[in-house]
């Protein structure tokens, strides 16, 4: 069962293949408009705009903090009643080194505050942070997927791992087009649509 979206699309598969198609062509657009660079890195508000410009085509709840509580596998992410708490804590965190930075990005998944879309977005806000504070970015195309979901799944307990994976994949490219589009591009990677359990509340 496909999740209710603007385009009357009924099944999943249909949903997550008009999905990437526009979610690609709004991030190329956010890109080149230069928005990104009126937005302050490493607030929520940005995440939400960020969110909110990629999807708002597709759901109604673009940019829109969820209202069902999300688990994935055996992980659960932030229940609903601590979201909003947990996302202040978020934009308080210090980001000043590679390692603050990845500890934040760390917690904002944890906190998945949107319905769907939250890898996507996630990815552009943390190198939208990476290129303020250390002049870097992460070229998400010498990202291992299997190893990159291994250590997502276990940085709650041990960020070592998710560190590691990325700062690997540093460079300072942080201008360059096609860089910034492998966090889209392997969005499949990142995002099982079928994987998600909801409760609604």
């Amino acid at each position: 069962m496909a999740l209710e979206n603007k385009l009357g699309i009924t099944s999943s598969p249909e949903l997550a293949e008009a999905e990437e198609k526009i979610s690609k062509k709004k991030a190329a657009e956010l890109f080149e408009n230069g928005l990104l660079d009126t937005m302050e890195a490493g607030k929520f508000a940005s995440l939400k705009a960020i969110h909110k410009y990629l999807f708002e085509d597709i759901y109604d709840f673009a940019g829109k903090l969820r209202t069902v509580n999300i688990s994935k596998g055996n992980f659960r992410f932030a229940p609903l009643m601590y979201l909003e708490a947990a996302l202040e804590n978020i934009d308080k965190m210090p980001q000043s080194t590679f390692d603050e930075i990845i500890e934040k990005y760390v917690e904002m998944n944890i906190a998945h505050p949107f319905r769907e879309g939250n890898g996507r977005s996630t990815r552009i806000w943390l190198d939208q942070i990476l290129k303020k504070e250390i002049g870097m970015v992460v070229d998400w195309s010498r990202v291992d997927k299997e190893d990159y979901l291994l250590a997502m799944e276990r940085s709650p307990i041990k960020d070592i791992e998710i560190k590691h994976i990325l700062k690997n994949a540093l460079t300072d490219k942080t201008t360059d087009r096609e860089v910034y589009m492998k966090g889209i591009d392997h969005s499949y990677y990142y995002e099982g649509y079928t994987t998600f359990k909801t409760e609604e509340l």
